[in-house]
């Protein structure tokens, strides 16, 4: 069964078929899709946009929201009904931990029941595992001595909420105090240093592994990826791309207009749903913010990617990747000026799709088109989605 297509891409395509300016069998040829797959995308869209009738994406979603909330609600009720009945028992104070195990064996999520009594999911589930020792609970009451003395005084260091704690009749050696303040954050108002508006470039969150040698013998070994931006008269708007350096096909892209971590996670995923197994696979990147967030971190890891970085202020690092970028700066970006971002959207993702892969043939891949070099050197057994 074939891959779905991201509903990036399918949205872009059904733009393009709307404008009219050829054939639906042409449009569905240029995509590399099939005609009956256009005309079910641009009946779905109709029914998303009240031109015909049927159930929309947004009103299914809003009865599973529905029905989500009710089922939440009944959750809530619960834990409130036997938290109630648990503490009108005799020998308080009680532990509620064991309520909530009690709880989550009935079927109520550990994460209802400690959200509506206001726990901590982290000290349940170590108390869930191992016994709580007489130097833990020694422990907690100097978290909780040394919190009141911050609260009390915000400008005091570890130091001296050690001191205060230690009048408090609590004892723990600065090193201790130290690690308890750092853990919850309890920092001196005036002892932390602000950065600098970030001027500063973070440190890379990967090694350079690629050493500006951009050559892979096979596809999904070497993905390159950055973002470049381009102003229209609705402001600025940004496309993050990825692409193959075996085939140099972009196989995954995000359109956005604003450049926040979320558009570089967005083209990722793509690239991943385009090309099925990719596990072991390098992702190269220059130290942008939004290739060092942990969102992204976390969707290399998620997929079995391995990241790496080229330095600060080298675009030669990531030459493969400019070179893509200055074709569309030439061929579509500086070629008129754009009016309105979904213009320019439409633009860059027609040219992508129709000239630079399916009619544009390169010198280093023998004078083919990307889809024609992945068509010949894959069996079809492999061929990408």
């Amino acid at each position: 069964m074939p891959k779905p297509h991201p509903r990036e891409f399918r949205d872009d395509v059904v733009a393009v078929a709307r404008k009219g300016e050829a054939p639906i069998a042409q449009i569905a040829k240029d995509f590399g899709i099939s005609e009956s797959c256009l005309r079910n995308w641009l009946h779905r869209a109709d029914v998303e946009d009240g031109h015909r009738s049927g159930t929309t994406e947004a009103d299914a979603k809003e009865l599973r929201d529905a029905k989500r909330r009710i089922r939440l609600l009944e959750q809530e009720n619960e834990v409130l009904r036997r938290a109630a009945a648990y503490l009108s028992q005799a020998n308080l104070p009680k532990m509620m931990y064991p309520l909530v195990k009690e709880l989550a064996a009935g079927g109520i999520p550990v994460t209802v029941t400690c959200r509506v009594l206001k726990l901590a999911r982290q000290p349940y589930y170590r108390w869930l595992a191992h016994p709580i020792s007489d130097s833990e609970l020694a422990e907690a009451y100097l978290a909780n001595a040394l919190f009141d003395a911050h609260h009390d005084d915000p400008e005091f260091g570890y130091r001296l909420l050690a001191d205060e704690a230690r009048a408090a009749g609590h004892t723990g050696c600065d090193r201790t105090v130290w690690r308890i303040c750092a853990d919850n954050g309890w920092w001196s108002a005036f002892g932390k240093k602000r950065g600098r508006n970030g001027k500063k470039p973070g440190p890379p969150a990967h090694d350079d592994l690629v050493k500006r040698d951009f050559t892979a013998t096979g596809p999904n070994q070497l993905w390159l990826t950055d973002i470049t931006e381009h102003w229209t008269d609705e402001g600025k708007l940004y496309e993050c791309a990825v692409k193959d350096v075996w085939s140099n096909r972009i196989v995954g892209y995000s359109i956005s207009d604003r450049m926040k971590s979320k558009i570089a996670v967005d083209a990722l995923n793509m690239a991943v749903a385009r090309r099925g197994s990719v596990a072991g696979c390098t992702v190269h990147s220059d130290r942008g913010s939004q290739f060092r967030s942990r969102k992204f971190l976390a969707a290399l890891r998620r997929h079995q990617l391995k990241g790496s970085m080229g330095q600060v202020a080298s675009a030669g690092d990531n030459a493969a990747m400019e070179s893509f970028f200055a074709l569309l700066q030439n061929n579509v970006l500086d070629r008129q000026r754009w009016h309105t971002r979904h213009d320019l959207r439409i633009a860059i993702v027609t040219w992508t799709e129709r000239t630079y892969h399916r009619r544009r043939r390169q010198q280093r891949l023998g004078r083919l088109t990307p889809i024609e070099f992945e068509t010949i050197m894959t069996t079809p057994a492999l061929q990408a989605a």
